[in-house]
């Protein structure tokens, strides 16, 4: 390396007036190894330029050349790669990256080394260097420091010893120098004298220092002395201080002591202090007021401000229970000794709290059918029963439970601290409350609903008095036990809960009897019914789940409120399963309570599919509707579940509905003496397309009416066909022509857009066989023209040509003349007035066909005509041969025969 520097040197930087200060063996990191020198330098010249020079050999391989070069001061960065480990890769930062690998680490140190040199020496902007270990960044002398960057410079010697060696002379130095030699002018001239003078004046100077040197002798001395009398003035201070330290250990020992008793005293305040926080503690949590125990032992339950101090002392109790009592508290006799009175305080509480409510049911219930009582009777003394009966069944209601719900939110809070303490006593009471309350729904509710079934089937006056009769002894009886069931002790009245639930269910078994037969009255078909009684059915039947749905969410909202069992906002996050198991207990009790209402509806929806299917519709319509409402209320609520459940049953018997009609289009028999007609399952599919379009517009479940629609008329058209394929009496077309116009009619009055396809099927058939009945219908009139005309036509399909028709025998010009003489215009309008009046014994009055028909025999035959005499003209040219009526006579003819009838 050594020899390729100085060749470097020689060659290259010499020449350019420039040192090389330091070399290293590089190539490009990431590529194939292309081998050049990086190069330091600085210029010999004023001011001093530093450079790094890329050197390469050139492609011979016998010299070198400069390649590229960079000013020092556009260096940003110089990074090592790694300051810890040995690694050969370092960049160099200048308008670009430049990364390279240096032959050896060694030679990437001593490089970046003078760098870091060159760069402290000669740059204001300093140059950053990353991770280069700080041994190799080296503090240069601080009189090199303070050299300014700009002053002019060089450098001694040709590596980086000279480099390190030389010093540049400060400013003031010059200055001196400068002076001296302007005082000694022949000092260039003549360096011998000025040597000499120089040398005498060093003499001078050091016989001035030796003569200070002897004068300061005598101060010398005197110093000596000084220092002499301050030892002998130490020895005297550390004497007294010895004795001060002897006098202060006693003091010492006397302090210790003393903080030894403060300490201890510390101590014992600190224990009494906690000890005192502890008893706090204890006075604080575990203390219950006796306002608060008299009103858990003997507390007013019935009147809102006893119920308030019962609900304030419960509180206070529970929270005395849940305190978390500290290590060691729980062996303290006082403590065991409260959590004792706690428990006895909590069961007390809660046996009171439990037969209160228990008597609050009960009471509750009983008060209820006393009232119905009551009414009854009061109805029962009118001036007769089928009066009484009238006002009985004209409001369809159930009775609202609002009062019992507000009385009993009033111990809401005490339920929910049963809950938390009691949770069997409280589990007691909800099974207590779903009893009774499943007798008092079970009994309103079936009323309800019979009420709404006479209303719905038109039960006689008669019936409904004797059920009436025995609805109300029924209640008498009933009634008169409560009676003597509350005056009785709380005693009684809890034992007499065994008898009222026999008389319940009794009671529900022969209302389960009636109402049974109420589903065995006499059938009553479609026909017999009109547009006033569906609607009739459409409003009970709205009634009826407008009374049931808002009676099922205020009793779900009161067991979700009383019982604690309503959903919090951040209960969900906390812990979803108990949201379910919350969820689940208010379904099972709402299940539990109103377990007659889905059978009640199922049996409503039988009677009312019983006295005409179509009622399936409006029950759909209106099922859905509801399900819709209720859903967007709460998913999961016990109306929504039960009104699903119904809603498939009313699914079920919509499309038993519309199979019914479709059975029924397939079991048609059309009579063979008369004429077919309209058939009645056309008639019937326009009437449930009227009757559908006003249930269901706007309805939600528009998709199952739409599917409905396809099935019913791709069975009116397999069936229409087949009674045309059937019939004797009328002609097929006939058939086919008269039910699809109407079908058609039906649809484009309708506009119902599912059916679009279907409109424009029924079209085309509808004129097809409009076609093909005129066709055939007119070849009867003309019979032997139309044949021998056919026979010309048959002749040209075999290849005679045209013009040569004429000479076949058997249509030649005196065959053509003698069929043409058999249809005098008299003639043809004879036989045209038999095929208006036959025309008119095929086709029905109701649809009113019989002109457009006639119209389109008169366009036929005009058409027939014309095709007639281009078939003279062509195959009998120049014969003169025409018919004997023109198309003003045929016109003449179908207009005074459609007058005439």
């Amino acid at each position: 390396m050594t020899a390729i520097k100085h060749a470097l040197q020689r060659d290259i930087f010499t020449p350019n007036d420039e040192r090389l200060l330091s070399i290293v063996n590089v190539c490009k990191a990431g590529k194939k190894k292309k081998n050049c020198f990086l190069c330091a330098t600085v210029t010999t010249e004023r001011p001093v330029q530093v450079r790094v020079v890329k050197v390469k050999k050139s492609d011979k391989g016998d010299f070198y050349k400069r390649q590229m070069a960079w000013e020092l001061r556009d260096l940003a960065e110089v990074d090592a790669k790694d300051a810890s480990k040995e690694n050969p890769e370092f960049d160099l930062h200048f308008e670009k990256v430049y990364r390279w690998v240096a032959s050896s680490t060694a030679e990437k140190n001593s490089f970046i080394s003078c760098i870091w040199k060159l760069n402290q020496r000669y740059l204001r902007k300093k140059v950053e260097f990353v991770n280069v270990s700080s041994q190799l960044l080296e503090e240069l002398p601080k009189a090199e420091e303070s050299v300014p960057s700009g002053e002019s410079q060089s450098v001694a010697g040709g590596d980086e010893d000279a480099l390190d060696d030389y010093q540049e002379l400060n400013a003031r130095e010059e200055q001196d120098i400068e002076g001296m030699m302007e005082v000694c002018e022949y000092a260039i001239s003549n360096a011998e004298a000025f040597a000499e003078k120089l040398s005498r004046e060093l003499q001078v100077l050091d016989g001035a220092n030796i003569q200070s040197i002897m004068a300061s002798e005598k101060q010398v001395n005197i110093l000596m002395q000084l220092l002499d009398e301050a030892l002998s003035e130490v020895d005297t201070i550390e004497g007294k201080l010895s004795s001060y330290e002897e006098m202060l250990q006693s003091v010492k020992e006397q302090m210790d002591q003393i903080s030894q008793s403060n300490r201890l005293i510390q101590i014992s305040n600190t224990n009494n202090g906690k000890l005192l926080d502890e008893i706090q503690f204890l006075v604080n949590y575990m203390d219950l007021s006796k306002g608060h125990i008299r009103a858990l032992q003997d507390g007013d339950l019935s009147s809102p401000k006893g119920i308030e101090a019962c609900i304030n002392a419960s509180e206070a109790l529970l929270q005395c229970m849940n305190v978390a009592l500290r290590p060691g508290h729980e062996k303290l006799m006082a403590v065991k000794q409260q959590q004792h009175l706690f428990t006895e305080l909590r069961d007390t509480f809660a046996r009171r709290l439990t037969n209160h409510l228990n008597n609050v049911f009960v009471h509750q219930c009983c008060t209820h059918f006393l009232l119905q009582y009551l009414n009854v009777s009061y109805l029962w003394q009118g001036h007769d029963q089928s009066s009484t009966l009238s006002q009985h069944t004209a409001e369809l209601t159930l009775p609202k439970h609002s009062p019992l719900h507000r009385d009993l939110l009033r111990y809401a809070k005490l339920m929910e601290w049963l809950k938390n303490t009691q949770r069997e006593k409280y589990d007691g009471l909800s099974r207590t409350y779903v009893d009774y309350m499943t007798r008092l729904y079970e009994r309103e509710i079936k009323d309800f609903f019979e009420v709404a079934k006479i209303k719905m089937a038109g039960t006689t006056k008669e019936g409904k008095g004797n059920k009436f009769g025995k609805t109300l002894a029924h209640l008498k009886t009933m009634s008169m036990y409560i009676l003597y069931g509350l005056h009785g002790s709380s005693g009684k009245l809890t034992g007499s809960t065994s008898s009222l639930n026999k008389l319940t269910v009794q009671g529900s078994s022969s209302r389960r009897s009636q109402s049974s037969s109420l589903l065995d009255m006499g059938n009553m078909s479609a026909s017999d019914l009109d547009v006033a009684d569906r609607t009739k059915f459409d409003k009970i039947f709205e009634q009826v789940l407008s009374e049931l749905e808002p009676l099922c969410l205020a009793e779900q909202d009161f067991i979700s409120k009383f019982f604690k069992l309503q959903q919090h906002p951040t209960l969900a996050q906390v812990n979803s399963i108990l949201v379910t198991l919350r969820k689940d207990m208010v379904r099972l009790m709402m299940n539990k309570i109103f377990q007659s209402i889905e059978t009640e509806l199922n049996s409503l929806i039988a009677l009312g599919d019983k006295i005409d299917s179509f009622h399936s519709l409006y029950m759909l319509v209106k099922m859905s509707h509801h399900v819709w409402t209720a859903q967007n209320v709460d998913p999961a609520s016990y109306l929504s579940t039960t009104l699903g459940n119904v809603l498939v049953t009313v699914k079920r018997n919509f499309d038993k509905c519309i199979s019914g009609q479709i059975r029924q289009m397939e079991e048609v028999k059309i009579s063979k003496k008369s004429k077919v007609g309209i058939l009645p399952f056309v008639t019937g599919f326009e009437e449930f397309a009227e009757l559908a379009e006003t249930i269901f517009r706007n309805a939600e479940r528009r998709g199952d009416l739409d599917k409905a629609y396809v099935k019913l008329i791709r069975a009116v058209f397999m069936n229409v066909e087949k009674v045309a394929n059937e019939s004797q009496k009328t002609p097929r077309d006939v058939v086919m022509m008269e039910n699809f116009h109407h079908i058609f009619s039906t649809q484009s009055r309708l506009k119902i857009s599912c059916l679009e396809t279907e409109r424009r099927e029924a079209k085309h058939k509808y004129t097809d066989h409009l076609q093909s009945y005129v066709i055939n219908s007119l070849g009867q009139p003309l019979e032997k023209l139309n044949h021998f005309f056919e026979g010309v036509e048959a002749r040209v399909a075999q290849g005679v040509r045209e013009e040569e028709v004429s000479y076949q025998l058997a249509f030649n010009k005196q065959e053509l003349r003698k069929v043409i003489k058999e249809y005098p215009g008299k003639e043809v309008k004879k036989g045209l007035d038999n095929l208006y009046k036959k025309v008119d014994k095929h086709l029905c009055e109701e649809e009113s066909l019989l002109q457009v028909v006639w119209h389109s025999m008169q366009d036929e035959f005009i058409r027939q005509y014309k095709h007639f005499e281009g078939l003279i003209g062509r195959c009998y040219p120049g014969s003169g041969i025409t018919m004997e009526f023109t198309i003003g006579d045929m016109l003449e003819y179908f207009s005074s025969i459609a007058q005439s009838h």
